[in-house]
């Protein structure tokens, strides 16, 4: 008889490559993934991934079952997710992922209220620089800022929020107002990582400055807006993020349009009648909705 823990052990080393990386997806320690292989290829009397220089390959075996397995992996998390929707306390753990700085800055009064009215529910904030797999249970509620593809989750958006462009006083004072018709010429900006550089944010900076020079590159929204408040270029941000910032000044761009993006709340099917998380997500959509004049601030 196989077991389902060696052959979740094969998918993952098949997938991530080294024992090491799947070791860390699994929470689990280098050696055990190494046993647990050994022991799945003793039972199946076939090796299934060779190890190379530049890690483990799957065999012509190896091959043969893969697709298999990941059918009874997604056969599994279906199981797991019917048999937590039908858990009726109100008790337990709620995970959350969602964007850091919207956690710290938005949702932080949000949860505390809800903690207050529910002490017996824990909530889990996974401030992930990627997008957690509702459907794997990665996490049990997701707060987005694009929309949810997958056909299985139930999505609804829950809010809109502005951004701005902020430079520190003394930044103004050594350069002077950019001039949008130039292409803010003589001037930096503060831009995310070449991944991101196609959100609407970020399209938005660099079409009205498209001849300042790139003087900070970071995935952190915290750093971009540290960085701002250092004098250290031109930054677009959540207005949120920036508005409330002593050291940071909002920059009128006439005729130009701040961008607006919409948040989106998602979560899988089969865990939208769990009381706890029915809850959870009725706090978050009620939070969000006091907090719309700070997520969309008037021009």
């Amino acid at each position: 008889m196989l077991d389902w823990d060696d052959l979740r052990t094969f998918l993952m080393i098949a997938r991530h490559r080294t024992l090491s990386a799947a070791a860390r997806a699994m929470q689990v320690q280098q050696p055990t993934m190494g046993r647990r292989l050994e022991a799945l290829e003793q039972r199946a009397g076939a090796t299934l991934l060779q190890k190379t220089p530049t890690g483990y390959v799957l065999t012509p075996a190896g091959e043969a079952v893969f697709s298999t397995v990941e059918r009874i992996e997604a056969e599994t998390q279906t199981v797991e997710r019917l048999i937590a929707g039908k858990d009726l306390r109100l008790e337990g753990t709620v995970r959350l992922t969602t964007v850091e700085t919207l956690a710290a800055e938005v949702l932080s009064p949000i949860l505390a209220a809800f903690r207050l009215d529910h002490p017996a529910v824990q909530v889990e904030i996974v401030a992930a620089t990627r997008s957690l797999s509702l459907t794997k249970r990665e996490a049990d509620v997701a707060l987005r800022i694009a929309p949810f593809s997958q056909p299985d989750l139930v999505a609804r958006k829950v809010g809109e929020m502005a951004y701005g462009l902020y430079a520190s006083a003394d930044y103004l004072a050594r350069h002077d107002a950019p001039d949008w018709d130039r292409g803010a010429k003589g001037h930096s900006v503060i831009l995310t990582e070449p991944d991101l550089l196609e959100t609407p944010e970020m399209r938005w900076l660099q079409t009205l400055a498209p001849d300042a020079s790139v003087s900070v590159v970071s995935n952190s929204r915290l750093i971009q807006r540290a960085a701002a408040r250092e004098g250290m270029g031109l930054a677009c941000l959540a207005r949120y993020l920036g508005d409330g910032d002593r050291g940071l000044v909002r920059l009128q761009v006439a005729g130009k349009m701040e961008p607006v993006r919409d948040l989106w709340l998602g979560l899988h099917a089969d865990m939208r009648h769990m009381p706890r998380i029915r809850i959870f997500v009725d706090a978050l959509q009620d939070g969000l909705k006091r907090a719309a004049g700070r997520l969309r601030p008037p021009p």
